[in-house]
């Protein structure tokens, strides 16, 4: 009994405290990293022009609103670090006024820059705040997520260290873009997984222990974490539609693991057991529960009569019935119009880039650039917002991630499996759209998969450590190898991080960090 146990929910080593405190001071380190000058460039960098205007508009009217600025027009950007509402102007007849806007993604994002804004103002601090906060909040998880699947405090601060350090995620945190939401709610609800998995295995043991076996096995119970789990990634989904690979493929990955739970403890129909006791709850947590959460992430523009293809007054002339069918007919029609937009997305880009060459880093966004910039003590300077990972990191990652693949192989080790997923989820469904469609695409888009690569390089660190029972010896070259990992990608971070934060530096400064011609 007591290896089945350990078989299915292997005990926490270590101690409590510091599994909270080690994790805790790693984020801190990372607010630092994050928050620091948060507010350079005072300026409007890339897509904030959209993003912090359609932010605004939500937390002051409920819904997007046209303006001046929703184009990149440097008087409207201006008029925005100044907090002049004048920009909200512009719109006239035949169209209404406050006119509204046709958006391209979910609102929950926006909404939750929208905060920052209204405790901080309209300003660059105000906001990027949501977004440096989320950047910190999900160092913290992967810190604690990676715990639990090593079952070591070290490697889950190693993992919430290469992610304070690693160069996209920084850049994504200090600008308002919606991927570092979309990213967030994507490991939140993998971490959410991962703890549900730990929780219905130690349950299952108690049952194996207690009860005769039967064919099927036990219900599991209603599953709290799961259902935190479609709530997180029903919230990705409302910030960018691409939350719903994720959806998909995490839903099925957690049945599986119900199936190897069962199949752990020798039930002879595992999966059958599994679809007859864990699907119905399955569907509510990863269906459900997600579905709704989209939905609710529209309130403001079901509640407003300003929102684009809204038709309010149709909807409130025929009484409430009407209403609701009115209202969902109109928000469909809104989606679909979505949908369209993001298929027929092929306009050129000085910055797109193609989703084979995102792991190689080899065409990232320039964010922010002035390159004759004056302050930096020599007759030629620069400053530059590089949306771009730290190298060592990247690279070191796809390593591990081909690692991770002949791991899986071997062993079938779940964890191998769930970063491998992950990954994919985040990957594979752009190569689709880049071929299909000829989609326009970026780098940052990478931004969700950064957790699982960080993830496989975690789980290889442990592999290299060697087990607890392994020589000192061993363990010992194997802890100063990642070790010198970790410091060598501490260094590759600070050597880069200029021109992810828009310092001013001297031009042959700024060259020297141009590892590629493709980042000019």
């Amino acid at each position: 009994m007591g290896s089945t146990r350990s078989r299915l929910s292997p005990p926490m080593p270590g101690s409590v405290l510091w599994g909270w405190l080690g994790p805790l001071l790693i984020a801190g380190f990372g607010a630092i990293l994050r928050f620091t000058d948060l507010g350079r460039p005072h300026a409007v960098v890339f897509d904030e022009t959209y993003y912090a205007k359609d932010a605004f508009a939500l937390i002051t009217y409920g819904v997007e609103r046209a303006s001046l600025g929703n184009t990149d027009d440097p008087i409207a950007d201006r008029m925005l670090i100044a907090g002049d509402t004048d920009i909200w102007v512009g719109c006239t007849p035949p169209e209404a006024d406050p006119c509204p806007l046709y958006v391209a993604h979910p609102p929950l994002g926006k909404w939750m820059i929208g905060l920052g804004e209204q405790v901080f103002g309209m300003n660059p601090f105000g906001w990027r705040f949501a977004g440096a906060l989320i950047g910190v909040v999900s160092i913290l998880i992967l810190a604690r997520v990676a715990r639990r699947m090593t079952r070591s405090t070290m490697l889950g601060c190693l993992a919430g260290l290469l992610l304070s350090v690693e160069g996209l995620h920084l850049v994504l945190s200090r600008t308002a873009l919606l991927d570092i939401f979309l990213m967030f709610f994507v490991l939140a609800g993998f971490a959410c997984l991962v703890i549900d998995r730990d929780r219905t295995r130690e349950r299952l043991a108690d049952w194996y222990e207690t009860s005769p076996l039967s064919e099927h096995g036990p219900w599991l119970g209603a599953r709290p974490w799961r259902i935190a789990a479609g709530l997180c990634l029903g919230a990705a989904c409302a910030v960018k539609w691409s939350g719903i690979f994720f959806l998909i493929a995490f839903a099925v990955m957690s049945l599986v693991w119900d199936a190897g739970a069962r199949r752990a403890v020798g039930l002879r129909r595992p999966y059958s057991g599994m679809l007859d006791k864990d699907l119905p709850t399955a569907l509510l947590a990863m269906a459900a529960v997600p579905a709704l959460t989209y939905l609710l992430s529209w309130s403001g523009w079901f509640a407003s009569s300003l929102g684009w293809g809204r038709n309010w007054a149709q909807a409130t002339s025929q009484g409430p019935a009407y209403f609701v069918f009115d209202s969902l007919r109109s928000w469909l029609s809104y989606q679909v119009q979505v949908l369209g937009f993001h298929t027929g997305l092929t306009d050129g880009h000085d910055y797109r880039s193609e989703p084979w060459s995102w792991p190689l880093l080899l065409r990232p966004v320039a964010f922010f650039s002035e390159p004759s910039a004056t302050g930096c003590g020599t007759a030629k300077c620069a400053r530059e917002v590089l949306g771009v990972g730290t190298p060592i990191i990247w690279y070191g990652g796809l390593a591990a991630l081909i690692a991770m693949i002949a791991w899986y192989v071997a062993t079938r080790d779940w964890r191998a499996g769930a970063v491998l997923v992950g990954y994919a989820a985040g990957w594979l469904p752009w190569f689709y759209w880049a071929i299909a469609d000829k989609r326009t695409m970026f780098l940052f888009y990478a931004i969700p998969m950064v957790p699982f690569m960080i993830l496989a390089l975690t789980l290889a660190a442990g592999l290299i450590i060697g087990k607890a029972d392994a020589t000192p010896n061993r363990r010992a070259v194997g802890a100063a190898f990642a070790g010198a990992f970790a410091i060598l990608a501490l260094v590759n971070f600070a050597w880069l991080r200029p021109v992810l934060v828009a310092e001013i530096i001297p031009q042959s400064q700024w060259w020297a960090r141009m590892l590629f011609s493709r980042w000019v």
